[in-house]
């Protein structure tokens, strides 16, 4: 497998590395979108959350607190992002999991959002009866 986050996770290309233990290294990203924002890789490859196992996926979010809650400090943030985007539709574009820790200070720009929209009582009803039909499964 040619995956760069593989190798980056695994020490084979170098990085700079906030934290490591047996399952992940978190690095700091080479495109920042504010100070300090950096990644949680996964040493095994997972393409996606789908694929991570239930025990790394509980470890993954454990980590994702103890690293903001860290960086927050280290860094004085005004606030915080978590971000995990699965496909190309959601915005993964590097198809390994990671997690993307995003300090957040006022006016820094980065912006990351979306245009509200409305939930009708159609789509509440579909949506709702479809996902106890798969949970019930």
């Amino acid at each position: 497998m040619d995956c760069i986050f593989c190798k980056i996770a695994n020490g084979e290309i170098p990085a700079a590395t906030l934290y490591e233990d047996d399952d992940f290294r978190v690095i700091m990203d080479m495109g920042p979108a504010a100070k300090g924002h950096s990644l949680i890789l996964p040493k095994q490859h997972y393409a996606n959350i789908y694929e991570l196992p239930e025990e790394l996926a509980v470890k993954a979010f454990s980590l994702a607190k103890k690293m903001a809650t860290a960086m927050t400090k280290a860094l004085n943030t005004d606030g915080f992002n978590i971000v995990q985007n699965n496909g190309a539709a959601a915005g993964q574009t590097v198809f390994h999991f990671h997690m993307h820790l995003i300090p957040r200070y006022e006016n820094d720009g980065a912006g990351f959002g979306w245009n509200p929209g409305s939930l009708t009582d159609a789509d509440r009803e579909e949506v709702l009866k479809k996902v106890a039909a798969v949970l019930a499964e």
